[in-house]
Formats: structure tokens, sequence, C-alpha cells
């Protein structure tokens, strides 16, 4: 007998987000005083008339199976959710309601790559996004980006990454890290060579209620052939501050997601019966002061990071992340310890400032970190006051 674990295991780096989240709360219960910069999860609470949903879910005893791709009220409202927001038509028969947004993507890299596929995938990425792909068994084919282009990806990018083997362009906006969000005409060009060389794009559209001073625009809107080669996902973590009740869904061509149900219907089957109708509840009852809150903290986080030495920030347009860059930290040291990548900042933040962030390398970006500021605003002076600190130190 063979023993031991399979190779797709084998080559699986755990997220590190979540492994410096653990790490962090594990300080936090041994009494260090640390501050979590490190985790994409709203401060927010669950809204209330979704928790009280919940509850009487399971008063009614809403506990059994559902129907695979979600109870139909849900499906329902998701749709009249999309048609007011974003202005696409989808039924219920087009969307497929999952364990977490987290899922539905996972689904669709399953559903659609075969062994060899390759999939486009713009950097910064979030930390999940390329083991998924290699889980799948296809090929990532990273785009870099910067801060020369606002960390996002151009036409001219994307021609010269496609391949015969091409399957899918991997679209993030709001974008984590970066909190890059694509305009109009700038989606309007990416579609155009999408059609040309035609192959899917995955939409991950799970920030797409936190913007701030611009406009929010899904690709699917480019016209009937650009809807269909369109896979749209999103999601009740973060608009809804619900992560734990793990809800997300992908929006898509009937055909897809009868194909993407029958996988699902092998692998979870239905999402949780009680965070369905949880979820039903709070699509028309979102925390309105989340936006104007997230945009101050932004702000304040920016302004902060502008007069520190060795540090410049880009101003993201949405999400909750900002993504400074601390290249000009290496080569140096703190207190005799050498910097000579965002690993070594991070661990050396840790340590002595005792703040959590999110190394670069994770994300592909080996030059940056990531803030989340979906903290406190006591939180984030002190942690601002604590970098600032540690920078001064910096030689």
């Amino acid at each position: 007998m063979a023993w031991g674990l399979s190779d797709r295991v084998k080559n699986i780096a755990p997220s590190p987000t979540l492994s410096i989240d653990a790490k962090t709360k594990q300080m936090i219960a041994e009494g260090i005083d640390v501050i979590n910069l490190s985790v994409g999860e709203p401060d927010f609470g669950t809204p209330e008339v979704a928790c009280t949903a919940g509850k009487l879910a399971i008063d009614e005893q809403f506990t059994k199976y559902t129907a695979v791709p979600g109870i139909l009220e849900l499906r329902k409202k998701i749709a009249d959710f999309l048609q007011g927001h974003s202005g696409l038509t989808y039924t219920a028969d087009d969307i497929l309601v999952s364990s977490g947004a987290k899922h539905s993507l996972y689904n669709a890299f399953m559903a659609l790559c075969n062994p060899g596929d390759e999939v486009i995938l713009p950097a910064p990425y979030w930390v999940s996004y390329p083991e998924m792909i290699t889980l799948a068994e296809a090929t990532p084919v990273v785009i870099h980006t910067d801060e020369t282009t606002g960390f996002k990806i151009t036409p001219a990018q994307l021609e010269a990454a496609i391949t015969p083997k091409t399957k899918v362009l991997l679209l993030n906006s709001p974008s984590n890290p970066t909190g890059a969000v694509y305009t109009r005409e700038e989606l309007q060009a990416l579609a155009e060579v999408i059609l040309k060389h035609d192959f899917y794009v995955i939409s991950d559209e799970i920030y797409d209620q936190l913007v701030y001073d611009v406009e929010q625009v899904s690709i699917a809107t480019f016209g009937d052939e650009m809807k269909a080669r369109t896979l749209l996902i999103n999601g009740f973590s973060k608009a809804y501050s619900m992560t734990g009740w793990r809800v997300g869904y992908m929006a898509a061509d009937r055909s897809l997601i009868k194909a993407m149900t029958s996988f699902q219907s092998h692998t979870t089957a239905n999402p949780a019966s009680i965070s369905q109708r949880a979820a039903v509840a709070a699509l028309d009852h979102r925390d309105e002061q989340m936006v104007s809150e997230f945009r101050w903290r932004r702000d304040y986080v920016l302004e902060r990071l502008r007069h520190m030495p060795h540090l410049t920030c880009d101003t993201p347009s949405g999400a909750f992340y900002v993504f400074p860059n601390c290249s000009a930290t290496y080569g140096k040291s703190y207190q005799g310890k050498a910097i000579n990548k965002s690993d070594d900042f991070a661990a050396l933040l840790l340590e002595h400032a005792k703040i959590a962030l999110v190394p670069g390398s994770g994300f592909g970006a080996p030059n940056n970190f990531r803030i989340s500021y979906a903290t406190s605003r006591d939180n984030l002076a002190k942690a601002m006051d604590r970098l600032e600190a540690f920078l001064r130190l910096v030689q």
C-alpha cells in the first residue's frame, strides 16, 4: 500500500493572511498588546435583521437540506439585487449560492479548467487565487502590475499574455490587496480583448459595495457576449459583515450554472440553510454607515503614511486595504536586524512594534505590504503611531 499525502495537497501553501491572523490572535490570547491589521474582516456587526432571520430559521426547524444551488427566495433576491446594483439581468436559474465566495471561486476553476489550461492572473492578487488555479491543474500566467499603472493591467499586457491555452482571465475589482478599481473605460478596453480572443473571465466583485468616490462597474455589463463569458462572483462576507455565515454566489450563463451545480452537489451540496435565510434578510439592510466610515479610515491612514519615512502609498478607491511600498527600507536595518524584503519588514513590525500586517510576497508583490483598516479608529491611531516610531529607527 502506498502511504502519504497527495501531491496536490503537498504543493499547496497555507494562506499567509489566515496564518498571520491566527498567530496574532494567539499572541493577544497570551496577553501581548498586538494591533491586528492583517485580516480582511469588517469590524461591523452582522445586520440585526439577518441575525433575527437566522434565529427564526432555527426556531422554525429550517435546518434540513435545501436545493443544491440555494433556496429559490435567496436566488431571486440576488437576481433583483444585481439588476438594481449593476443593471444586469439574471434569473434565479442563473444563480448558484455556495458556502462563501471562496467556494464559488473554487467551483468556477474546477468546472472550467482542464490540465494544462492557462488562467491569466494579474498581480498583486488575493493569496488564494494561484492555489485554486493549481488545484484545478491549470497554470497561472501572472501579469505583474505596480503603482505606475495603479495596480491595473492594460489591454496591451493582456494581449501579450494570451496563448492558445488561455481559458480564463481572473479579474478582481475592487481589488484585494490593493483597493484598485477599474474604470468603465478600462474595463471596456479589456472586454474588447476578451471578446477578440474568446475566453472566460471570472470577475470577483466581493467588494463591489465598498467603493469611494468612484463608479463601480461590472465587466459583465458590456453586452450580451461579454455577459455570457463572465462568471460574476460575490457574497455577503464584506458588505454585510457576515464572514462567519459563509454565503457566496455566482451569476453566470445558465449552462455554466447547471454544470457547477452538479459539481457542488458532489462536494458540499447546499450552503447552510440557516445562513441562507439570514442572507435573504441582509440584502435589504446593509449598514449604510459602513462606506462612509471606511472612507474616513482610508483617508486617515493615508494621511499618516504620507508623513512617514521610507514609505510610499497609492490611494485605493475600494475595499478596506491600503498597500504601501516599503522597498526603500531594503538594505537598511532596525536595531541591527536587516530588512531585505517585505517579509523581514512585517516580521520586525510584529516583534518590535506589535503590529500585525501581511507582507506582499503572498500577493505576488514583494515590494509592498497590506494594511487592513477594517478595525476601530483607536486601533488605527495606535498602529500608525507605532509604525511611525518604528520607521524613524530604520537606518
